[in-house]
């Protein structure tokens, strides 16, 4: 592998959060470089060795400020693009223990929506399948 094909690469975690029969979902915000307007789940860049947890916790508590019990065992993980980098996404499931939602900058919008609605609003396709995944588990 050339050096240059690894320049720019993004890990990135995602945290599909319950509560009940719904899911959080995130409106990126219209200043965001990437994916502006675009519904998502929390999600952010993982630091230079940041454990993966840590920093879906961090991620949480940034965008969020719930409380949330995740499952250490992600649900999915996968290669996709942010922009033009290429950006490995590990994807965690949570239940929401408490809290109300206080979205920071990163975010114009949230709702708390059903998988279905989710599909129906995100345009990320095997996050969608994610989200649908983390209902059916236990």
């Amino acid at each position: 592998m050339h050096e240059d094909e690894t320049a720019g690469f993004v890990v990135a975690v995602c945290a599909v959060i319950r509560d009940g029969a719904r899911v959080l979902a995130m409106q990126r915000a219209a200043s965001k470089d990437a994916g502006a307007g675009l519904w998502e789940t929390v999600s952010g860049r993982v630091r230079h060795d940041e454990p993966l947890l840590d920093a879906m916790r961090r991620e949480i508590l940034e965008e969020t400020g719930l409380e949330v019990a995740l499952d250490p065992r992600p649900i999915d993980a996968y290669v996709a693009r942010r922009a033009r980098a290429p950006m490995c996404v590990v994807v965690f499931r949570g239940t929401r223990v408490a809290g109300q939602v206080r979205r920071s900058e990163e975010h114009d919008a949230h709702a708390w929506l059903t998988p279905e609605e989710f599909r129906a609003r995100t345009p990320f396709t095997r996050l969608a399948e994610a989200v649908e995944r983390a209902f059916a588990a236990p």
